[in-house]
C-alpha cells in the first residue's frame, strides 16, 4: 500500500509540474483537457508501447518518454477527426509505429497526423523534448534503484502522464477548452 501511495503522489506531482510548464508556454490553460475515450485508450496501447520503449531507456531515455507524449497527441487528433474509425483500431500505438517504425514515430505524428510544417513542426519537437527532459530529471531526482520494480512503475506512471499531457496539448490546439459542468 505504501508503494501505491508513493506512486500516486509522484504521478500527481508530475502532472501538476507538467501542467504548469505547458501553461507557461501557453500550450495549456492550467488544467488537463481530457476525454474518457482518450484516457481509456491508454490501457489498450500501453503494453505494446512499454514493450518497445523500455528497450530505449538506457540509450535514448528522452525518446522512451517523449514518444508517449506524441502518442497522446495522435490519439487526441484521431478522437477529434474520426473516432468511429480510429477508436476501433486494435492498437493505435502499433498503427502509428508501423507506418515507419518506432524510431520515426515522432515524425509520423508531427507530419502525417498533426500535419505540422516548418516552424510549428520544429517547435513541437522542441516542446516534446523539453517535456521529456523535465520528466527524466524528475525521475532521476527520485533516486530510485535502476531496473528495480519501483523504477519500472515510476517509468510507467511517467509515460502515462506524458500521454495525457500530449492529448491535452492537442485538444487545446484543436480549440477545446475546460469548462466546469454543474447540474
Amino acid at each position: 500500500m505504501e508503494q501505491k501511495e508513493y506512486l500516486d503522489s509522484y504521478e500527481s506531482a508530475l502532472m501538476q509540474h507538467m501542467l504548469k510548464m505547458l501553461t507557461s508556454m501557453q500550450l495549456l490553460d492550467g488544467k488537463l483537457l481530457e476525454s474518457a475515450d482518450i484516457t481509456d485508450k491508454w490501457d489498450e496501447v500501453a503494453p505494446a508501447y512499454v514493450a518497445d520503449s523500455v528497450k530505449e531507456i538506457a540509450d535514448y531515455p528522452s525518446v522512451a518518454l517523449g514518444w508517449a507524449m506524441y502518442l497522446g497527441m495522435a490519439v487526441a487528433r484521431y478522437w477529434d477527426e474520426e473516432w468511429s474509425t480510429y477508436g476501433c483500431v486494435p492498437n493505435l500505438y502499433e498503427y502509428l509505429r508501423d507506418k515507419r517504425g518506432y524510431d520515426y514515430m515522432d515524425e509520423v505524428v508531427r507530419g502525417e497526423v498533426l500535419l505540422l510544417k516548418g516552424e510549428e513542426y520544429d517547435r513541437m519537437e522542441t516542446v516534446v523534448q523539453g517535456c521529456a527532459q523535465q520528466v527524466l530529471a524528475k525521475i532521476r531526482h527520485e533516486q530510485i534503484e535502476p531496473q528495480s520494480p519501483l523504477a519500472f512503475h515510476v517509468y510507467a506512471r511517467s509515460i502515462r502522464v506524458l500521454y495525457l499531457i500530449g492529448a491535452s496539448v492537442e485538444l487545446k490546439a484543436l480549440g477545446y477548452k475546460w469548462e466546469e459542468v454543474r447540474s
